[in-house]
């Protein structure tokens, strides 16, 4: 779920997070919410191939955070290396993404 977040394009970033969620990326764009989330993505999206690596889960009961090392790589852009938090809520029965955080790696 978490690498089709990054290669399948915004509609499907968006059918699996929250209306409310908040994402958080290098700046700049920074704290993004709402429909700004969806703004920004449009634009960002696209990426060919992901690499994640040091994956982790920590579950405890209707919440779920993954984090990940991520290698990501699409045409005419220098690979772009992160740091990454999803936090993920279990809505009756539907996992969907309430936050996300990346650190760009240099």
């Amino acid at each position: 779920m978490e690498e089709h977040f990054w290669t399948s394009g915004a509609d499907n970033a968006r059918a699996t997070t929250a209306t409310n969620a908040v994402m958080v990326f290098p700046y700049p764009p920074g704290i993004l919410q709402g429909d700004q989330i969806w703004t920004h993505l449009q634009q960002r999206t696209g990426w060919r191939s992901v690499s994640m690596a040091e994956r982790r889960v920590t579950r405890c009961r209707d919440i779920a955070i993954l984090t990940y090392r991520v290698s990501a790589e699409k045409a005419d852009v220098p690979i772009y290396e992160a740091l990454c938090a999803s936090t993920y809520l279990n809505d009756e029965g539907t996992w969907l993404r309430i936050s996300h955080q990346q650190t760009a790696v240099n």
